[in-house]
């Protein structure tokens, strides 16, 4: 069976049945491998990892840590598990996730939905280090009475398995999650954090919503770099529905993803790429489906990007489809490397 007609067939299940579909075929080696070798210019050095490019899988996808050595072979330069709680948790009642195809979107409402911290690291105990680069999300249980110890305990018993780990504070369907991003909450849980990954774990990032003002930002940035957090990945799911929406779900509640959160999660990378000012690194996500978005990303000051959404409407072999024409639009416009290019265009806004 063809690529194409396994995506048309899978779309005629219901969102979350054909994921966990995918993530059977993954798990049992059905997808094949799609080895890149990518141009040079792509290749970059952040978080003291090298990535052989810049494109990236974002958490939600392997919610369990089921399957990332089988989506690095798909041709991700690294991969994002997660998020994992302490404690397993169902998340919120089905249906919980809805396709809008007419929009490229995705609107979800999982809840942390995920088996819990031990069996993804009774998972990925065996797993041999080196074969692509992991990161693994971290959040805290929607019924959690200490959220930020929910947190601590992700980073110590995560960081002997990452590459880096992700501290998600913006996820808009765990209720009070994103009161964790004002600037009281984030200092305690980022000390917290720092604390429990000590001086030797791996690099912390800390992924953030679209839907902040520009103090509620400025603010982030600050406690971040003051933190020690290492990057920012920029940026989660949005709750705002823009108007022009055409997909027959687009009444439902949870986070919005895919195309119309492109310019939205554009402004806020830009916005914090001026205000990180070269301190730390950023990762672009949100609305990504073409080389053209990715670079777009990039220039407004991501070093990598993720992509999620864009893979369900157009399968995994866009992967190599961005990777290919990134490094023909850096060739295009003469940079030798994607360092370049990062946040050329992010100066005027």
């Amino acid at each position: 069976m063809s690529a194409a007609l396994l995506l048309a067939g899978l779309r005629l299940l219901d969102p979350e049945t054909a994921h966990r579909l995918t993530i059977w075929g993954l798990a049992k080696g059905l997808a094949p491998a799609a080895p890149l070798a990518p141009d040079p210019r792509l290749k970059s050095h952040l978080f003291g990892l090298d990535f052989a490019h810049p494109v990236g899988l974002a958490a939600g996808f392997d919610k369990d840590a089921e399957v990332p050595d089988a989506l690095t072979a798909v041709g991700f330069s690294f991969v994002e598990v997660g998020t994992l709680t302490p404690q397993p948790q169902a998340g919120n009642p089905r249906p919980r996730v809805f396709r809008l195809p007419a929009d490229g979107a995705v609107i979800n409402r999982y809840g942390f939905n995920n088996q819990g911290l031990a069996a993804a690291k009774a998972r990925l105990a065996g797993r041999p280090r080196g074969n692509g680069i992991l990161g693994i999300n971290v959040g805290a249980n929607k019924t959690s009475a200490a959220p930020i110890e929910d947190y601590r305990r992700g980073i110590i018993e995560m960081a002997p398995l990452a590459d880096y780990l992700t501290v998600n504070v913006s996820s808009p369907n765990t209720p009070g999650l994103r009161d964790l991003q004002a600037r009281e909450h984030l200092t305690e849980l980022l000390a917290v954090v720092a604390a429990a990954r000590g001086e030797d774990g791996p690099p912390v990032l800390l992924k953030i919503a679209p839907d902040l003002s520009q103090g509620e930002l400025e603010n982030i940035v600050e406690v971040a770099v003051d933190g020690g957090v290492d990057g920012l990945i920029v940026a989660n799911t949005t709750v705002h529905r823009p108007a022009d929406l055409r997909g027959r779900h687009r009444g439902e509640a949870g986070g919005l993803s895919g195309r119309p959160l492109r310019a939205p999660a554009t402004a806020v990378l830009a916005a914090a790429y001026r205000l990180v000012d070269g301190r730390i690194p950023l990762i672009g996500v949100g609305g990504i489906a073409s080389g053209a978005d990715a670079y777009a990303r990039i220039r407004a000051g991501a070093s990598l990007v993720q992509l999620y959404t864009a893979l369900i409407y157009n399968g995994p072999g866009l992967v190599a489809t961005i990777v290919a024409d990134l490094a023909a639009l850096l060739a295009r416009d003469g940079f030798d490397s994607l360092s370049q290019a990062v946040g050329v265009d992010a100066a005027a806004g």
